[in-house]
């Protein structure tokens, strides 16, 4: 499908795989870019001397068994947390002095367990809160601890303004607030203690709200050394985590890399595949005006759709599989039903073509964009609930958690809505044609394909797309990658794998480019069509298969041919 000629000139280029220019966002939301950071050791400061001779180097520590010391140490350590002996990791941090914890972290445990609120206070806004927690409540269990030692120290009066002026504005339970001003009833410091369940400042109460606190702060700090086998084994295409006790690399030859199967009933360029959410269908659409539903097992149409007066940019599987929409340059759209193919009704209120559609989560509405300006979201009755206009829509996606639709449109924009409340949060212009958008599972990433576009087409050295890998929170370019070449068609993209641990994207050479996600290295280009290749697909439930369309009227079946092998899946084996 060619990319409709937007009247924009670029500012720049994806091409020859440089980045592209972000040139503004306009967000009202709250995104923060969010980083982990492991302390380093901690240093060895000698002894003091009054003199001026020089001391010693420290003896270096022996490896063990040949591995670097602080890196083992830091793997019990983090590993002795993730079990729940939190005690046993504080004593092994001691005695090795090697520690997880920033300079930050450390710095608010040591005032928090001093007592130094103030400096706790000025410290907590620059730590890294889960973001399901909410600030206030952290304050108010340290404004609390505080209210509590004033009130043992029988500083009343200061007790009192605590609770005035620094417990009530946080706006929590007023029963908690009513519980805490009882206690200044309490005769003496015995008194408190037994009225409130506490043990004082000098007893484990410090402790106990340090813990408290950090288990909404702390950010989990991964277990470094599988990461780091994950991310340099290129075919990484599993769920399991790799064992810490062998080296990590999985097989070439398990890797979907052969062509298994080539579906041909189409009879012109085919644009789009999915497979069904539990992996045992495909539906294709085409050019020539046709929906074919495939059962996987014997790789036969189940249902061809011929209702459409024209091609059919778009289909998409409803979550319960029971139904599919179709899009079409006809300017309709179409709801199917998948076990009987029957067209349960037709949607006619766009003025030109549909180019995209997408399902919510909970499968009771789904949302059409066409290039007529609007997006529209309807119900399953076919009415119309909303619209948001203002953009040529070529694609768009909602998000797995059903708080974000996202959209790419003619004007080089990516525009991100708040689905639940239907607002605009953001809007990010980009200086590349935007032909494909794609989320991740977890809600958090959007991938979006990039081309040069039709004001390059002059230049001969500009013919590489790019995929890019965007932060939907922040709008923050993660990952790019580069390879496949795109200038002038709609080519798409999608996330792959096992984890998604990989990122897939046709090509206008032919060919099927797949990325490792978390290094953006290129692992395989992958030819077989014999024209430009549109559209790919994963299958969700087999990490080991997924399917690519092509200008050559034909889908691809892919999987690892592993023939003698007899754990292979029957539906995945040449015929």
């Amino acid at each position: 499908m060619r990319i409709e000629n937007s009247g924009v000139s670029s500012q720049g280029s994806a091409g020859n795989g440089t980045s592209s220019s972000v040139k503004s966002v306009e967000t009202n939301g709250n995104g923060v870019a969010s980083s982990v950071r492991n302390g380093s050791a901690k240093p060895d400061t000698g002894s003091n001397s009054s003199s001026f001779t020089m001391l010693a180097p420290p003896t270096p520590k022996p490896s063990y068994f040949g591995h670097d010391r602080e890196e083992i140490t830091r793997i019990a350590i983090q590993s002795l947390v993730d079990l729940g002996y939190h005690r046993a990791a504080a004593v092994l941090e001691e005695e090795s002095e090697y520690t997880l914890e920033s300079p930050e972290v450390s710095e608010f445990r040591t005032a928090v367990l001093k007592g130094q609120w103030s400096k706790a206070e000025e410290l907590l806004f620059g730590l890294e809160i889960n973001k399901d927690y909410d600030v206030n409540t952290l304050l108010f269990y340290m404004r609390q601890q505080k209210f509590l030692e004033l009130l043992e120290a029988r500083e009343v009066s200061k007790a009192l303004q605590v609770l005035r002026t620094e417990l009530t504005p946080l706006n929590q339970s007023v029963e908690k607030l009513h519980s805490l001003s009882s206690l200044m009833m309490c005769l003496d410091a015995e008194d408190l203690k037994s009225w409130a369940g506490w043990d004082g400042a000098a007893g484990l109460s410090r402790q106990h709200l340090l813990s408290e606190l950090s288990s909404k702060w702390t950010p989990k700090i991964p277990l470094n050394v599988k990461q780091a086998q994950i991310s340099k084994c290129l075919y990484h295409n599993t769920a399991n985590s790799p064992s810490l006790y062998s080296d990590h690399k999985c097989d070439r030859n398990q890797f979907p890399l052969a062509t298994v199967q080539v579906l041909k009933d189409h009879s012109d360029e085919v644009w789009f595949v999915q497979f069904s959410n539990d992996g045992t269908r495909l539906a294709t659409s085409s050019k020539d005006n046709t929906v074919i539903i495939w059962d996987l097992e014997g790789f036969e149409p189940i249902h061809i759709f011929k209702e459409h007066l024209n091609h059919v940019t778009c289909v998409k599987w409803s979550p319960d599989d029971t139904r599919l929409l179709s899009c079409s340059t006809d300017t309709k759209a179409k709801l199917w039903d998948t076990r009987t193919g029957e067209c349960i009704r037709t949607l006619a209120a766009h003025t030109d073509w549909v180019s995209s559609c997408a399902w919510a989560p909970d499968g009771l509405t789904f949302v059409t964009g066409s290039v007529d300006r609007e997006m529209i979201l309807w119900d399953l009755d076919g009415r119309d609930i909303h619209r948001w206009a203002g953009s040529r829509i070529y694609d768009l996606v909602i998000t797995p958690d059903g708080q974000r639709l996202a959209a790419i449109c003619t004007q080089q924009k990516l525009h991100v809505y708040n689905f639940v409340t239907r607002e605009k949060e953001y809007e990010l212009s980009l200086d590349c044609e935007l032909t494909c958008i794609s989320v991740s599972k977890d809600s958090r990433h959007l991938l979006i394909n990039m081309s040069p576009g039709e004001q390059e087409a002059h230049l001969p050295d500009i013919e590489t797309g790019e995929v890019v890998l965007l932060d939907i929170e922040t709008a923050e370019v993660i990952r790019r990658f580069s390879g496949q070449k795109q200038r002038k068609y709609m080519i798409r993209n999608c996330f792959g794998g096992a984890d998604e641990n990989f990122v897939v994207s046709g090509s206008e050479d032919s060919n099927v480019y797949i990325w490792h996600k978390e290094n953006g290295t290129l692992v395989e280009t992958l030819p077989g069509h014999a024209g430009m290749v549109n559209c790919v697909a994963w299958n969700p439930a087999n990490p080991h298969m997924f399917a690519s369309a092509g200008d050559d009227h034909d889908v691809r079946m892919w999987a690892y041919d592993f023939p003698n092998d007899p754990p292979l899946p029957n539906m995945l084996r040449r015929r």
